[in-house]
């Protein structure tokens, strides 16, 4: 009964090392455009999103060559499928970019980004997103 138990608590112990691990976002992209996420403007370039804590919830966005960094808080995002790519997803309003969420290849869940302040009052002009997609590196 002791080794049963033993087992099924390191099972566990595992299952919520995995669980945390998905959430963890760590990708690499050449942004060829200038960008906005939640109220900070980023000019294009060559950008690493990484979480800082287990959560996931606040993603570090570097930019690599201008050696300049933000935190930028996000929430989980779900798809029934499997993201077949890494990736990152912008909303395009006219000729502003908005980034919305980030996808790793091989998993369901993602990062969103709340909708900032500029991207709100472009919705409000009846402007529709166009959604971008920009190909990233699990890093």
């Amino acid at each position: 009964m002791k080794t049963l138990r033993s087992i099924l608590i390191a099972l566990t112990v595992l299952l919520m090392a995995s669980v945390a691990q998905a959430q963890q976002t760590n990708v690499r992209a050449k942004v060829p455009f200038d960008f906005v996420v939640g109220d900070q403007a980023y000019s294009a370039g060559e950008y690493s999103l990484k979480s800082i804590l287990t959560d996931g919830i606040p993603i570090r966005v570097d930019n690599l060559r201008e050696s300049t960094a933000a935190i930028a808080m996000s929430t989980t995002c779900t798809a029934a499928n499997r993201s077949t790519s890494t990736k990152l997803v912008f909303h395009r309003m006219g000729n502003e970019y908005f980034l919305y969420q980030i996808w790793q290849e091989g998993s369901t869940s993602g990062r969103e980004f709340p909708v900032s302040k500029a991207e709100l009052l472009l919705a409000q002009n009846h402007e529709k997103p166009e959604l971008v997609i920009v190909a990233a590196n699990i890093s």
